[in-house]
């Protein structure tokens, strides 16, 4: 064969293999976007035996099945929710700094049709039949995150925080409050999980109901219609905080932050708090914080957060309508009959303060931190339950070998891909 002819047969090769690496991708896309249509025809007619089921709802038992034909309720898959995450705006809704409080209400009002998370479509009115029939009777805890943000900000330490959940409550049920991760993306990130026979679903919520029989209900109807000042506190960040308060008094159960390591099983604490820090003489609790709540259904104690909310609702303080709150209510509440509450010691969820933190990932630098990592590690192996990693002070530490992070990571992963990653794992 001459060189002129191995060339021309080189060159129709490649010609061949262009042509069908893009035939088989034109396959793919097409094969997906017809599974998708499908997705979304069950979905319409899902909805239609859906709805008189949720119409017999009594708001009073909130978090008990009411009717038999409920645990006929289809749950939906993640992969039919009708927002698309590459329409996502990946951009938080930030307000405007340094405007009078009326320009920055009137700018809310200009925005009311992005702020997704407001609205009660077709999928957010599913969200109390998915509820019921996701938490059934084989759930050994009721488990809920929330996450407002784009699906694709989902990332590999929030991820570690459900893996290490389910380390510790291998039977445990998970939901995530979102709009966002309920989607064909959300589902992905999900599915390793899910594979692995873990129970954990992304739901669509309608914070209308969600509110209503509340004291936010009057709050949020004011806030939905653009009749409210935001604050300069992007608005997510403070629904969170009230989102995980009614549903904890909707349906009882567990609620955690996304930057949080589980090292152990809940599984004996009921209606606790945990304090963030303690007055170093009298040992009395001086601040508690909310990323770790756990308490029944219609606790007395929620509705007085939520009622605390609703009044005293300021967009413009970092905290305030979070650790502050719940701080400010319990020191009123907390000597009253009939709360019965349990505050934890720091040392139960918030081990390192958030000053601290980045020590943990932190690599032995001498043999006095080789000695203090081995003493740490063994204080968090006995009365600490998890460890929150205070993600908006550590998101860029970089887990170091030999760190203590290193070794909470490998013990208490399941996927454990890339587990040292700072890319991967603990960096966004």
């Amino acid at each position: 064969m001459t060189r002129i002819d191995s060339r021309l047969l080189s060159l129709a090769k490649f010609h061949v293999f262009c042509t069908l690496s893009i035939v088989a991708i034109i396959f793919i896309v097409h094969t997906d976007s017809i599974i998708y249509s499908d997705s979304e025809q069950s979905l319409a007619s899902n909805n239609e035996a859906i709805s008189p089921l949720l119409q017999n709802y009594d708001h009073n038992s909130a978090g008990r099945l009411i009717n038999s034909d409920v645990s006929r309720l289809v749950l939906r898959s993640m992969q039919e929710e009708t927002i698309e995450v590459g329409r996502e705006n990946t951009r938080p809704l930030v307000p405007p700094f340094n405007v009078t409080e009326e320009e920055r209400i009137a700018w809310f009002r200009s925005k009311l049709p992005e702020f997704h998370i407001l609205k009660s479509d077709k999928s957010a009115k599913q969200f109390h039949g998915r509820v019921l029939e996701f938490f059934n009777k084989d759930c050994e805890g009721q488990f809920f995150m929330t996450w407002i943000s784009p699906a694709r900000s989902f990332g590999s330490r929030e991820f570690l925080t459900m893996e290490s959940l389910f380390k510790a409550h291998p039977r445990g049920c998970l939901m995530i409050i979102s709009r966002s991760m309920d989607s064909k993306y959300g589902y992905r990130i999900l599915k390793p999980l899910q594979d692995s026979g873990f129970k954990v679903h992304a739901v669509t919520p309608d914070l209308s109901f969600l509110f209503n029989n509340t004291p936010a209900k009057t709050w949020f109807a004011g806030m939905k219609r653009g009749n409210r000042d935001p604050g300069e506190i992007p608005l997510a960040q403070n629904l969170s905080n009230l989102m995980r308060l009614a549903v904890l008094y909707k349906y009882g159960g567990v609620y955690l932050d996304t930057d949080f390591i589980v090292l152990k099983s809940f599984s004996g604490l009921r209606n606790s708090i945990g304090a963030q820090s303690v007055d170093a003489v009298s040992k009395n609790w001086t601040r508690l914080n909310n990323a770790v709540l756990i308490f029944d259904a219609n606790h007395p104690l929620l509705h007085k957060f939520m009622k605390e909310f609703a009044l005293t609702f300021d967009g413009n303080k970092w905290g305030h309508n979070g650790p502050y709150l719940v701080s400010r209510v319990v020191l009123r509440v907390q000597n009253r009959p009939g709360y019965n509450i349990t505050i934890l010691p720091p040392l139960a969820f918030y081990p390192v303060d958030w000053i601290r933190i980045g020590g943990l990932f932190k690599k032995p630098g001498s043999p006095a931190h080789s000695r203090w990592i081995k003493a740490k590690l063994l204080q968090l192996s006995g009365e600490t339950y998890g460890v929150h990693l205070w993600n908006k002070q550590s998101s860029r530490e970089v887990v170091q070998e030999g760190s203590i992070m290193q070794r909470l990571i490998s013990d208490h992963c399941i996927i454990c891909n890339d587990i040292y990653s700072s890319s991967r794992i603990l960096s966004k």
